[in-house]
């Protein structure tokens, strides 16, 4: 994989994996700049990039009684003030061709959520902000189908692409991940992301809302690393049973710190495996 540089990061980091984290929506600044200042004490104590992610706004809810928000503007402005307070890039969805330009100017990371994934206006409109991108695999994609949607973005010249997987639907309100994924996205050259936190998702299951088994997080995220990927992506929360999207499936704040440890240390044993196979 190519390096390249998003904010104040080179990517792939000094241990080979970076971290996308975060909670599912900025639903104050209090709660946000919580997570922030975690976020930003684990990045130091375990040497490992991170970049916090924060929906501005959440465009795609089971019921229209959902809360999609705090308002644009204000939101956008607490991710900007994440960036300059922590020096630490931040990530953003974009779900129409008309949020892109405001969204770009607050954020370092835009991201296509996985419904959208097939969008090429969309696509095309994200990659010429020069930002990074983030392609989430959508629910209903193969993976090798995943090299078309980056071809889009990359038509226009912006070489920084990454590509996340989250899981395929299984039915009705399930969620799988195929493994296979991985090493097939990879294969296009870009960066492969694996999304913990979604890919235990029930999508629609809770009545109105989707709802999640977070038991299956750790184990998915250490096959995940395992198999090979760049970087990892974490919905976080200080309250998870609080949050008003996603809260069957976001990371307790406090848990997440071990779980990067053991998945660091997990990604250092196949790399000294890696290394012994290949010196024989």
């Amino acid at each position: 994989m190519q390096k390249f540089s998003i904010g104040s990061l080179t990517l792939p980091g000094p241990k080979g994996l970076f971290l996308i984290a975060g909670p599912c929506l900025i639903e104050s600044r209090q709660m946000a700049l919580e997570v922030a200042a975690e976020l930003d004490r684990i990045r130091k104590s375990e040497d490992v990039p991170v970049i916090f992610k924060g929906s501005y706004r959440k465009a795609n809810r089971s019921s229209a009684s959902s809360f999609t928000g705090i308002g644009d503007l204000e939101a956008l402005e607490i991710m900007a003030e994440i960036r300059e307070t922590y020096d630490m890039p931040v990530l953003t969805d974009v779900h129409e061709t008309g949020e892109v330009e405001l969204a770009a100017q607050y954020v370092d990371v835009l991201q296509i959520p996985a419904f959208l994934c097939r969008q090429t206006d969309l696509l095309v409109a994200a990659a010429e902000t020069g930002l990074a991108v983030n392609i989430k695999k959508g629910q209903f994609m193969a993976p090798g189908d995943m090299a078309y949607a980056a071809e889009k973005a990359a038509s226009t010249g912006n070489k920084k692409i990454m590509l996340t997987e989250r899981g395929t639907t299984f039915g009705y309100h399930d969620l799988v991940v195929d493994f296979r994924s991985l090493p097939i996205m990879g294969a296009s050259g870009w960066p492969v992301i694996f999304d913990a936190t979604h890919s235990v998702q029930l999508p629609g299951a809770a009545s109105g809302v989707s709802g999640g088994d977070r038991r299956f997080l750790l184990p998915l995220a250490r096959a995940a690393v395992a198999v090979g990927v760049d970087g990892l992506f974490f919905e976080v929360h200080p309250e998870p049973s609080m949050a008003k999207s996603d809260a069957a499936t976001q990371l307790p704040l406090g848990e997440f710190r071990d779980v990067v440890r053991q998945l660091l240390q997990l990604q250092a044993c196949m790399h000294s495996i890696h290394g012994a196979f290949h010196s024989r």
